[in-house]
């Protein structure tokens, strides 16, 4: 019989517990994740299906996930980035965009699970709140939502993405308190307001805004929309034919960039003993030749 020696580390004797890595950098709200994806154990294998909304500086980023013991397993994603293929070439970050997000999400997972035609949503946006309703053969696809570590105040652009995905047919426990144009002191959602955000109105107003009180701001400030033609009284319509889009074609398009031929080598190749044997013998010859010039230089100095 062979004993292995417990090799104990000096950790092994601290009573110090290091956070996860994705705690200590601030990315992960852990104890929101373990109830998001916490699975009751009589549905054994079934996964736990989460809406997951994250934005950056110049893009928006909606993905179907669900967490496995290995690792996390994106379904579907869909991007901001994206949305230039429908129409919709600037402001790819605001309220309307990530609804524009939410719809093509929605609608390319109920594609590929063959469930489009029975679950449209609702197809014209009305700002009012909208829950899809089962249908007889199948269940609505049901996901919860998960927004990571962004602050849940009424009006926040992630709810403008989840409204995006209900009204693209996804089943999505939610209130609508949070929506654009809910009201505190009158305890419900003004749809007209609402409606407006979706359709880039708080935008259009902002222009004229502009417009009026300072022409020079409004010429920089949105100079991709002067470029593109896109003025505030045809912003509404815009983005109906980008909704229209989206719903006739939502599935993502192939790559057709090609891989490179020659990748990149950021680090020195690894020789083999035949080659750091040459190289060694070489930089000892030049060496060599070296001191072997100097001692005759010397030599001529003493003459």
């Amino acid at each position: 019989m062979v004993f292995v020696k417990a090799q104990k580390s000096k950790a092994y004797f601290k009573r110090f517990q290091v956070k996860y890595k994705r705690r200590r950098d601030g990315k992960t709200d852990y104890r929101a994740r373990i109830r998001l994806i916490n699975q009751d154990k009589n549905k054994y294998n079934t996964p736990k299906y989460r809406f997951v909304v994250r934005f950056t500086n110049k893009d928006i980023i909606a993905q179907i996930i669900s967490a496995s013991i290995t690792g996390d397993i994106v379904m579907a994603a869909a991007y901001a980035h994206e949305l230039p293929r429908y129409g919709l070439e600037v402001g790819l970050t605001n309220y309307a965009a990530a609804y524009c997000t939410g719809l093509l999400l929605a609608r390319r997972v109920l594609k590929n699970l063959d469930m489009d035609e029975e679950y449209e949503g609702n197809v014209e946006a009305t700002g009012e709140d909208f829950s899809v309703e089962p249908a007889e053969s199948r269940r609505p696809f049901r996901a919860l939502l998960d927004v990571g570590l962004v602050r849940t105040t009424t009006g926040n652009r992630v709810f403008g993405a989840l409204k995006g995905a209900l009204d693209g047919g996804l089943d999505i426990p939610h209130s609508e308190k949070r929506f654009a144009g809910f009201k505190k002191d009158d305890k419900q959602l003004d749809a007209e307001v609402h409606r407006k955000y979706i359709f880039g109105g708080h935008v259009a107003s902002y222009m004229r805004n502009l417009m009026e009180d300072e022409p020079e701001k409004y010429q920089s400030h949105f100079i991709e929309y002067i470029k593109r033609g896109i003025e505030p009284d045809n912003m509404e319509e815009l983005y109906k034919k980008v909704h229209a889009a989206i719903r006739a074609d939502p599935t993502p398009l192939k790559s057709t960039k090609e891989p490179p031929k020659e990748h990149k080598r950021y680090n020195l190749k690894k020789l083999t003993y035949e080659e750091r044997k040459a190289k060694l013998i070489e930089r000892l010859n030049a060496l060599n030749s070296g001191a072997g010039g100097d001692d005759e230089d010397e030599d001529e100095d003493d003459e």
